[in-house]
């Protein structure tokens, strides 16, 4: 569907963290068990460490979960805000738009 990324999958322009959660406990050396909130219930409660980032205090850089409005398949719609930038560039015999949007 155009429009409706997972943040699960890991894509180039994808959503990489989504707020702040309190780890419950350590399940193996590198395995913790985070609270999730009840929009999350269809996620598993175990992540790996490599899937999780230290909070280094800058609310400005966390995405609020109420805002993305995410769905019981994991998904969500992007909505632009703004072009920022458009340009046309030629390859060989093709044009190729690219367009910067916030």
């Amino acid at each position: 569907m155009k429009g409706v990324m997972r943040f699960c999958k890991k894509r180039k322009l994808s959503l990489r963290y989504v707020g702040l959660y309190k780890i419950l406990k350590r399940v193996g050396k590198v395995v913790y068990e985070l609270e999730l909130p009840t929009e999350l219930t269809v996620v598993h409660l175990i992540f790996h460490i490599s899937l999780l980032k230290k909070c280094v205090g800058d609310p400005t850089s966390i995405v609020p979960l109420e805002s993305l409005a995410v769905k019981d398949s994991l998904t969500y719609e992007e909505v632009p805000v703004e072009i920022l930038n458009r340009q046309i560039r030629r390859l060989r015999n093709k044009e190729v738009a690219s367009v910067k949007v916030l």
